[in-house]
């Protein structure tokens, strides 16, 4: 090789960066292959070497949702007229995304720990990897949903609110994805996040109206309420799927997305600020 093709090739010199920083969407775009690749291997092996498979991915809210519904029905925690089957289930499938998704999301730096000194990318593609692979499972269950939909069609009304499906997804996601960087980040430096995500998770599932509705709720709490992002994202698919009587909550959904595109940008700086200490302590 001679010396004038020896000095066209491009030298790359990688650097810790220092301060707070925002996502490098540009870096992310240049290692797009990788990402789809490691989503991709994260659907197939999720499930590998079950005697079900992909079942489980059926299997998991429906189950749930038969318990919910043989223990709460007759409560007469859902809006009047609304099967309890169909309203628990427009709730439960969000919910079992976020939580699969954020668990796995914050686990992840520590189940791949043994690559993060090998070799160099975004380290940013690993948690967001189980994000974006659980929406296999949320498609699955949305499956569940329209089949459930089908069978109770007489007992509502879609309407114009489906048109936000979309929109609440992207803010599903974003939310799944900023509370992931955070725990993420902080679980490979302290491993008690690993235990406590459990028990994180529980409280968010308490606290978030899957088998109740939120026209329960006095008026002037639910601002408050609003501040916590799921509170919109399952009432919204609620409305979203359900329409009529079931109204969109937007005192609920406004406040939620705010807070889930706060937690979104301070999970990525955080997460991007910690990145350099990774290696030393995987």
């Amino acid at each position: 090789m001679s010396i004038e093709t020896t000095e066209r090739i491009p030298h790359v010199v990688i650097e810790p960066k220092k301060g707070w920083q925002i996502i490098n969407f540009r870096e992310l775009r240049d290692y797009k292959d990788l990402f789809r690749l490691m989503v991709l291997r994260d659907i197939t092996v999720q499930y590998k070497q079950t005697a079900l498979g992909f079942a489980w991915a059926i299997l998991t809210p429906l189950f749930t949702v038969i318990v919910l519904t043989i223990i709460f029905s007759h409560r007469g925690l859902g809006p009047a007229g609304i099967p309890y089957i169909l309203f628990s289930l427009s709730g439960t499938v969000p919910w079992t995304y976020f939580n699969q998704a954020v668990t796995n999301s914050t686990n992840s730096l520590i189940t791949q720990s043994s690559i993060l000194t090998k070799v160099y990318f975004p380290r940013l593609i690993i948690p967001l990897t189980p994000i974006f692979a659980k929406l296999s499972d949320f498609a699955i269950g949305m499956g569940i949903m329209l089949l459930v939909m089908i069978i109770y069609r007489n007992d509502f009304s879609m309407n114009v609110n489906i048109l936000y499906f979309p929109f609440l997804t992207l803010l599903m996601i974003i939310a799944a994805s900023g509370i992931g960087l955070w725990l993420s980040a902080m679980a490979i430096q302290y491993r008690d996040i690993k235990f406590a995500i459990t028990f994180l998770i529980q409280i968010m599932m308490y606290a978030s109206p899957i088998i109740w509705s939120t026209e329960k709720m006095a008026h002037q709490y639910r601002i408050l309420y609003g501040l916590y992002p799921l509170a919109g994202i399952v009432e919204g698919f609620r409305a979203c799927l359900i329409g009529n009587p079931v109204q969109m909550p937007w005192d609920l959904i406004i406040p939620g997305t705010l807070v889930s595109l706060l937690l979104f940008i301070t999970g990525a700086m955080y997460f991007k600020r910690m990145e350099k200490v990774f290696a030393d302590v995987a």
